[in-house]
């Protein structure tokens, strides 16, 4: 079986996926150093206590990851779970590799260009074909549904797809015309897409304001779940890995409600 050098992949993800671009919440790229070869990694959303143990019990040497450890304004104590988390890794040598924002912006591995696939989403497009987009550092992607006719269609349609029950606010009969789609927590972010002309927002969470401002604007807002959204980005960017170095890639699904 293939190996590689876990400086030699961090460095690649770094390069396919931009991270120093980044200003983001936690560091990106490798989180805890484990061995120094991998040969078999497990992707997942988020460096859980489950999905750490799920990568124990498979033999991998690496956890590839949306949401790592070490979030800004953090307690940086490492107590509780934290020291579980941390005692595992350390333990089995795992190496922690986590990528939040460049994963969710890249142009087709990342959470919003998987999304709009899974969701049969058409981006809008620059004259040179990249992504047209909104908001601090692009994050906000701009499209079409082609498929959806009304806003109450295109919820259940993304229900369906993401097999999680949205929430959404607005008129259930409103055509739905120009979408903006942020995935993950971006809930703060709708007035940039109302900005941009969207007609339905879509993003995982909903905080209390999106339903006064999706009332007074008339543009639909769309909670379809911040897991549910950000389960695609990963596993695409798992199977790049595995293409590139031709070592072992297992993606897990550690369910989470939210």
């Amino acid at each position: 079986m293939n190996t590689v050098d876990v400086r030699r992949l961090t460095a690649w993800l770094d390069t396919t996926l931009q991270a120093p671009r980044f200003r983001d919440y936690a560091p990106n790229g490798l989180q805890v150093e484990g061995k120094p070869e991998i040969r078999h990694i497990i992707t997942g959303v988020t460096a859980s206590e489950a999905l750490l143990r799920a990568a124990i019990e498979r033999g991998a040497d690496a956890v590839l990851v949306h949401h790592g450890w070490f979030w800004r304004n953090e307690d940086p104590r490492v107590l509780g779970p934290r020291r579980r988390r941390l005692a595992l890794t350390l333990a089995h040598d795992l190496n922690l590799i986590g990528y939040h924002l460049p994963l969710d912006a890249h142009p087709t591995l990342g959470n919003n260009a998987q999304l709009a696939r899974v969701l049969g989403l058409q981006p809008l497009r620059d004259v040179e074909g990249a992504p047209l987009t909104c908001g601090r550092d692009g994050l906000i992607w701009l499209g079409e549904a082609p498929e959806a006719a009304t806003l109450g269609q295109f919820a259940e349609q993304i229900s369906q797809r993401l097999q999680r029950q949205a929430l959404w606010v607005g008129d259930a009969q409103a055509p739905v015309g120009r979408v903006a789609w942020c995935t993950g927590g971006a809930q703060s972010m709708m007035q940039e897409a109302v900005e941009a002309g969207a007609t339905v927002y879509i993003t995982g969470e909903a905080s209390e304001p999106n339903a006064h401002l999706a009332r007074e604007t008339g543009v639909g807002f769309i909670a379809a779940g911040h897991h549910a959204t950000e389960r695609y980005g990963v596993q695409a960017l798992g199977e790049a890995v595995a293409a590139e170095f031709g070592i072992k890639v297992e993606f897990i699904d550690i369910d989470n409600p939210i």
